[in-house]
């Protein structure tokens, strides 16, 4: 990992860096974002080149890790809050369905009752729409995309999963909430026994 740590991060114009104590916080267009850096790693802030720069103090195992790891996370909060992140879900089924309402999105994937979430602090969540999409087995199927955008790229992916993990996608008919783009692998169902 200590050849990632050791790539220097890009600031932007519109970002604004503030080191202190052991934390850095990053300041830009779509929000503030803080991390405490390992103790081991330190940071710094290039002006004249506009970049920063993460350096480890020793060489042993877990530092050259911390390294990759906190260099990660602090390119990924000046990516959040300059353009931010995005996921989007696919809830692909008859019947099944999801809408905003205020903080909570309520989604509709066969249980007696709509599944709500709460909608965390710094994510939005776009109205959901529904389009009909022709799949491979099945045929002409709604599909309800769910878009959800956020300057903290562990809050919007935690958000996502835990949406998904509500009703993953099933391999006999697809049906399900799923990452758009994502390949779910499909089982043939029980074939009945011909007999002579």
């Amino acid at each position: 990992m200590s050849r990632i740590g050791r790539k220097p991060i890009a600031v932007p114009d519109a970002v604004q860096v503030g080191i202190s104590n052991g934390t850095i916080e990053v300041k830009g267009p779509k929000g503030t974002l803080s991390y405490s850096v390992p103790r081991k790693i330190t940071v710094e802030h290039d002006q004249e080149l506009k970049c920063l720069v993460l350096k480890r103090e020793s060489n042993d195992r877990t530092s050259r890790a911390m390294h990759g790891l906190a260099r990660a996370l602090v390119n990924n909060m000046v990516t959040g809050v300059t353009d931010g992140f995005t996921k989007e879900l696919e809830v692909v089924g008859v019947g099944y369905s999801a809408k905003v309402q205020g903080k909570k999105l309520s989604v509709t994937v066969g249980y007696t009752n709509p599944v709500e979430f709460d909608i965390p602090e710094g994510v939005s969540v776009a109205d959901p729409k529904t389009t009909n999409v022709s799949m491979p087995g099945i045929g002409s199927v709604p599909v309800t995309l769910i878009s959800i955008s956020g300057s903290d790229r562990q809050v919007v992916g935690q958000f996502a999963a835990t949406v998904r993990s509500c009703r993953p996608p099933e391999p006999y008919k697809g049906k399900g909430i799923r990452y758009r783009g994502e390949e779910v692998r499909r089982k043939a169902g029980k074939a009945m026994a011909g007999g002579d």
